[in-house]
């Protein structure tokens, strides 16, 4: 089942829950106007488009969040250590 990461229990009670949409409505509504925006014209990889536009922020954000340990920012990410540097490195966010 999918997470709704606008539910309060995403949040440490250090910090406030964002006043913003879900993310899966955010992800929509920019699909949508991506659609607009093509005006008619024919688009193609979209998926493994969008899937680079969110994952190489996510990494980066993950990292930061885990002061730059990548074993918690796997462990956060639920990725395999070596999957995360790997995805890492493709994004040139490491080494």
């Amino acid at each position: 089942m999918g997470e709704d990461f606008s539910e309060s229990a995403q949040y440490s009670h250090h910090e406030q829950m964002p006043s913003t949409l879900p993310l899966s409505a955010s992800v929509e509504q920019a699909v949508r106007r991506y659609f607009s925006a093509l005006e008619g014209e024919t688009s193609s990889d979209l998926y493994e488009l969008i899937l680079t536009q969110v994952e190489k922020p996510l990494l980066l954000v993950a990292l930061e969040h885990s002061h730059g340990n990548q074993s918690k920012c796997a462990s956060i990410l639920g990725l395999n250590r070596g999957t995360l540097r790997k995805k890492l490195k493709a994004y040139d966010l490491i080494d």
